[in-house]
């Protein structure tokens, strides 16, 4: 699935999922800007993607921030030139029963993911839009599916990136660019080990997992890589859940 003479911003390209997704992106041909917050993880990224020959970009960038989104499409634009692919992968996560949930960990949930994506989707679209071809892949999850507890923010956050991306799409088709989500189940990633998940609740989605193991980057890397191709020309609007069969 080449991606040759196409420019590539992934968020949240640091480390977790966005690192696979960028470097999976990269090895299909792709050019690619690493936004992040974390800086110092998205230049060692953007290292890596220059490792494999591919032209990088690290870019600092608050996703939340309708600004630090301006800016970094600038400097995309003056790196590596007008974007062809989006995703929205940037995020956080935190396991916080909804009686315990204050305010500020509501909205902070909330600005980083489902404003992220409506800052970074209206910013980066225009350039597809002018080039008449473009995929703006969003990161969704399964819990915007299904739910879990302790996850109530979470969960809202992605099911709101669920319900843009389908609007999104109606938006964008006739225009030459598809817009589609990616719902995980559980991936083994640093996020997840650092969203004080209780482990009882990790081991219960891997025993009832029809594969019987957490997902890894790698496997949304893949899924990201088709919805990004040329091939997936014809599927907008949709959600993929690569959940191990944890979720139908």
């Amino acid at each position: 699935m080449s991606l040759a003479g196409r420019n590539a911003v992934v968020t949240g390209g640091a480390s977790g999922i966005g690192r696979a997704i960028a470097l999976r992106l990269a090895r299909d041909g792709a050019d690619v800007a690493v936004l992040d917050l974390n800086r110092t993880g998205a230049e060692a990224v953007a290292r890596e993607i220059a490792g494999l020959g591919r032209r990088s970009l690290a870019v600092e960038t608050d996703v939340g921030s309708a600004a630090s989104v301006a800016a970094a499409v600038e400097r995309v634009h003056g790196g590596l030139g007008p974007a062809h692919v989006l995703v929205n992968d940037a995020g956080i996560a935190d396991f916080v029963p909804l009686l315990q949930m204050t305010e500020e960990v509501w909205d902070r949930m909330l600005r980083v993911h489902l404003k992220g994506v409506f800052n970074c989707t209206r910013a980066f679209a225009p350039d597809m839009v002018a080039a008449t071809w473009g995929r703006v892949v969003n990161m969704a999850s399964v819990a915007g599916l299904i739910g879990g507890p302790g996850l109530a923010h979470y969960s809202a956050a992605k099911a709101g990136i669920i319900g843009f991306t389908k609007a999104i799409a109606h938006e964008l088709g006739p225009l030459g660019v598809t817009v589609n989500a990616i719902a995980p189940g559980m991936i083994d990633t640093p996020m997840l080990r650092a969203a004080n998940v209780p482990e009882e609740i990790i081991r219960h989605t891997t025993e009832r997992n029809p594969i019987r193991r957490l997902g890894v980057p790698d496997d949304i890397a893949a899924a990201c890589a088709y919805l990004a191709s040329e091939e997936a020309g014809f599927v907008t609007g949709q959600v993929l859940s690569p959940n191990g069969g944890a979720a139908f």
